[in-house]
């Protein structure tokens, strides 16, 4: 025990170390030499917390004198406490000889005693601090009430420190209003994980960077609890072994805990500890449940306030849970004490946390009640919730917890539900048959539940697969009127009907691109958000990111953002569900010429599908790096992904929106790779419907050039260039523009291949388009369009500067912050027209405004850009990314 002692003649300290300092906790010493600047300081944390060595450690290198009073153990007489706390005193303050012990009387005076206590105090030369040690052990409520007449008191020179297991009423709000009251609690004597790996180095332990930080887990920081186990470290042959299962079962921890924690708590107390260690976190309510009587609120709230291990998780101080070490012996000693019960408790805990509507714990206590057919069925009847609630990896868990032998019916439905959420939707479809004969046979009260789930996961199911009469079937049975009127039904009805706009919406976008699918999906996003489903939401969300991918970049690329910042905001940023957001957003990166910006994007896009492998996501995964590498000349590299592309797009059962983009771009790479005999083998397979796209009629033109036929090339492109085509968009007609000019260069026609680039850089001029001059190799096209013979000088020079390498960086950087003033909406209109050939009455005619109002927007634009002419404004307007947004309608 502590027994610090200064002399009168300033002789050293005397300490007895119980144990030996091994490191050097700089940082807590700073921590109680800032403390000791005010009047009072409490040290007030758990036992073996290191309060004591703290205090040891502090006294060391103190050069003032030090009177300490050791409060014994259950200390109930107020006379002894004050007699030891004179004495104390009056050996730090006599300047010659040793001061008499003072005696005990019958007739104790508390007043009169502290006021010898306060006199001897004011009566020293020298800055004395008092250090009262175990308060906690003092159960005297006259002597706590004297020792705050004592502490609000204390003379100008005198300093107290107080330490103790759990926080004591000393009424000492005056001294923290006045800024004289320091404390340090338990989370500022917690080991750090470096001192953890200091300490175990100072023990002579080696253990892995990992092993040291899995121990501090354990411990959370608890110094004796580290003590403990490096004691048992010291001499064991498998030092990582043993941290893998180290917990408070550990003999010499239980010891400690039981010593001083368990047993020293009253017997109502220590039966609530054990009955709810089975607990992750426990409240008042539940506890009342598992101890089968009131008052349990109240009871937490003591040992929290006491430092009993028992941890308060909210602000409201309604939810506990245990000290790892401490819930790990609690544990032992509910198997070892009430082993006929447990199940029992697991039971009760099911039912409180199911009439609460916390179904995956309720679950988890029905299985450690080893109830697994109650636990299968909780499972099934819940898997539709469950699934909407973005938990169908936790789902999957509680499968994997069921012994062999209990492969219940039910779980049929939760493994299709595992194996779609993956991709697997052969195994998703032969476990959903599984399920729906199981449903047929369950009682009526189940099945429209079940049936429910099924029908969900087969809407999923075709959705995956592009399957638009399998979508509409499903979302049919979905939409139809719930029977009941209870508040469950009318929310079931609401589940029911986000999933099917989300679905449909999905499946609109994805297999036939129709515009039908941006209003649905918006829809089924607010009401999600109306209902709380945050996971339909976000699936909402990024697919509306993909279904904008026919709207300007700008729009596209601030709804992916928009959904990648709610998915992150619930945890779920690198989840499956939002990567239709990412690799849409990496395309666009692509396709703006931002070729690093667009492979993080795409980095990011891989890690979230790493659990998934459904032939969806990964076809337009795989496309969009096969731009990024022919964008980049990596053609063989380019080839491997398009292909892979085209084969997950012959996996799927309905059309894809990209499917002639992903059949187009593969054999025009072919072509460029030397093999157009391959490529026009495989584009004379394609069906009439498909051969007349325009993205299959571009590549049928590249193949025609790299056979030698230019004047075969400008024929493919024809239908492209005057419209009769059909197309993804306005870049498969950009790029139809760009192989014309490399076809009418092949035939010597210079001029024309002027022409031909000058109409792709005036489509490409809004959005700033890339991606068509770099997959098509046009970089020597467009150095031999002299500068005077176009109206997009600028993009040109980007446009290069990107083929060229020379810039590429610079242009995934911000762009420069230039002293401007913004611009209003109707200037920047107006700014958005600049670029093009059109007059200033031709503009107006645009805009549905007058000349006049056209006029004036330019010269405030002149004005705020500071430039002087109509070219200089637009060179500006690139320069601030003013530019970037949506062509004009």
């Amino acid at each position: 025990m502590l027994d610090v002692r200064r002399t009168d003649q300033g002789r050293p300290l005397k300490v007895a170390r119980a144990t030996p300092r091994l490191i050097d906790r700089s940082d807590l010493l700073a921590a109680l030499d800032r403390a000791a600047t005010r009047k009072v300081t409490i040290i007030s944390a758990p036992a073996g917390s290191g309060k004591t060595s703290l205090l040891r450690a502090w006294a060391d290198r103190q050069g003032q004198r030090l009177a300490v009073v050791q409060v014994q153990r259950d200390e109930q007489d107020a006379q002894q406490f004050w007699l030891a706390l004179l004495d104390a005193v009056r050996h730090a303050s006599a300047m010659t000889g040793r001061a008499e012990p003072s005696a005990a009387t019958p007739d104790f005076n508390a007043a009169a005693m502290i006021d010898r206590v306060l006199s001897e105090l004011a009566d020293a030369r020298t800055d004395i601090t008092l250090v009262i040690d175990d308060l906690h052990e003092l159960n005297s409520p006259e002597a706590l009430a004297q020792l705050t007449r004592l502490l609000t008191n204390l003379p100008p020179h005198v300093h107290v420190v107080l330490t103790t297991r759990h926080d004591l009423r000393l009424r000492l709000h005056q001294l923290r209003l006045a800024g004289e009251l320091a404390e340090i609690r338990a989370a500022d004597l917690r080991f750090t994980e470096r001192e953890t790996r200091l300490l175990l180095d100072a023990s002579g332990i080696a253990l892995s960077a990992s092993g040291a930080a899995l121990l501090h887990l354990r411990t959370e920081g608890w110094a004796a609890g580290l003590r403990l186990a490096a004691i048992s470290l010291a001499g064991h042959p498998d030092p990582e072994r043993f941290v893998a299962e180290f917990s408070g079962s550990d003999r010499t921890v239980a010891e400690y805990l039981i010593a001083e924690m368990l047993e020293r708590q009253p017997a109502d107390v220590q039966d609530l500890l054990l009955r709810t260690s089975l607990l992750d976190r426990v409240n008042g309510e539940l506890a009342d449940v598992l101890t089968g009587r009131p008052g349990s609120e109240r009871i937490l709230l003591e040992l929290a306030d006491a430092n009993a291990f028992v941890v308060p998780l909210d602000h409201e101080r309604a939810w506990f849970r245990y000290h790892h070490l401490f819930g790990d012996l609690l544990r032992l000693e509910l198997r070892r004490t009430l082993p006929e019960e447990v199940a029992a408790l697991h039971r009760r805990a099911a039912g409180w946390f199911i009439r609460q509507g916390r179904v995956v714990d309720a679950i988890r206590h029905t299985q450690a009640a080893g109830d697994w057919p109650e636990a299968a069925r909780l499972l099934a009847d819940h898997s539709f919730s469950l699934t909407l609630d973005g938990q169908a990896q936790t789902m999957q868990a509680l499968v994997r917890a069921f012994p062999q032998g209990e492969d219940h019916p039910e779980l049929a439905l939760v493994r299709a539900a595992g194996d779609l959420v993956q991709g697997r939707l052969d195994e998703a479809a032969a476990y959903l048959a599984v399920a729906e004969t199981y449903a047929e046979t369950a009682p009526p009260d189940r099945q429209r539940r079940l049936q429910v789930a099924i029908a969900s996961l087969k809407l999923s199911l075709a959705t995956r697969r592009g399957h638009l009469a399998g979508v509409v079937e499903q979302v049919r049975f979905l939409a139809s009127p719930v029977t009941g009127r209870s508040d469950e039904d009318i929310a079931l009805g609401s589940d029911l009907r986000a999933v099917a706009l989300m679905n449909l919406g999905t499946v609109e976008a994805w297999a036939l691109g129709l515009p039908d699918a941006e209003r649905h999906l918006r829809q089924g996003a607010v009401l999600a958000r109306e209902i709380g489903r945050p996971y339909v939401e976000v699936g909402c969300l990024a697919q509306l990111g993909f279904a904008s991918k026919i709207d300007p970049f700008t729009t596209t690329q601030r709804r992916c953002r928009e959904a990648i910042a709610v998915a992150e905001r619930y945890g779920w940023g690198a989840e499956p569900v939002i990567a239709p957001a990412l690799v849409t957003l990496a395309g666009t990166m692509v396709w703006l010429g931002e070729f690093d910006q667009g492979e993080r994007w795409l980095r990011r896009t891989a890690q979230a599908l790493q659990t998934d492998t459904g032939p969806d996501i990964t076809l337009l995964l795989h496309h969009t790096v096969g731009i990024l590498h022919a964008c980049r000349g990596r053609r063989g590299e380019a080839l491997e992904e398009f292909s892979a592309a085209e084969h997950l797009r012959s996996q799927l059962e309905g059309s894809h929106a990209l499917a002639s983009q992903v059949t187009g771009w593969m054999l025009a790479t072919q072509a460029r790779l030397g093999r157009p005999g391959e490529a026009r083998a495989a584009l004379e397979a394609i069906d009439d419907e498909r051969a007349g796209s325009g993205e299959i009629r571009n590549a049928s033109a590249v193949i025609c050039l790299a056979e030698g036929d230019p004047a075969g090339a400008l024929g493919a492109l024809q239908d492209v260039l005057d419209g009769t085509a059909p197309v993804i968009g306005y870049v498969t007609v950009v790029e139809a523009h760009l192989l014309a000019g490399l076809a009418h260069r092949e035939l010597g026609d210079q001029r024309g291949a002027n022409q031909a680039v000058e109409r792709a850089l005036a489509l490409a001029e809004s959005d700033r388009l890339v991606l068509p001059f770099a997959i098509t190799f046009s970089r020597e096209l467009l150095e031999a369009l002299p500068r005077h013979e176009t109206a997009h000088a600028a993009l040109l020079t980007d446009i290069l500067d990107i083929l060229r390498g020379s810039s590429g960086s610079a242009r995934n950087q911000s762009p420069p912050l230039l002293d401007v003033q913004e611009l209003s909406p109707g200037e920047l209109r107006v700014l958005r027209y600049l670029p093009t050939n059109l007059s200033r009455p031709e503009i107006a005619g645009e805009l549905s405004v007058s000349l006049n109002t056209v006029s004036t927007h330019v010269r405030s634009i002149y004005a705020k850009l500071q430039v002087r002419d109509r070219s200089s404004a637009v060179q500006r307007a690139r320069e601030l990314r003013l530019l970037a947004g949506g062509r004009p309608r």
